[in-house]
């Protein structure tokens, strides 16, 4: 695997998402309210149960810095193809 980077841009955010294919989610079930609960990038071909729900780009870049999120990411895998590597992390912790 090429190295990771981490960013809390968020038009690179988007950009890399959008430029998979993918669009915000979040977690069923995991908020309440206005809260859209545990943040997740939705691939439309992924071989998961449907647990997902789409979410609008404000909603989730609020909940992004509400819980002050970095997106750690992968642009390529180590034969070069594109990669869809991704992870939400604490900014503290890197």
């Amino acid at each position: 695997m090429t190295e990771a980077k981490s960013t809390t841009d968020h038009a690179t955010i988007r950009s890399w998402i959008e430029g998979r294919g993918g669009c915000p989610a979040s977690v069923g079930d995991t908020g309440q309210g206005s809260d859209v609960g545990i943040l997740r990038v939705d691939f439309p071909d992924r071989n998961e149960p449907d647990r997902l729900q789409s979410v609008d780009w404000d909603a989730f870049f609020a909940k992004f810095d509400a819980n002050k999120l970095a997106f750690l990411y992968q642009d390529k895998t180590k034969d070069g193809s594109v990669s869809r590597f991704n992870k939400f992390v604490s900014r503290e912790g890197g």
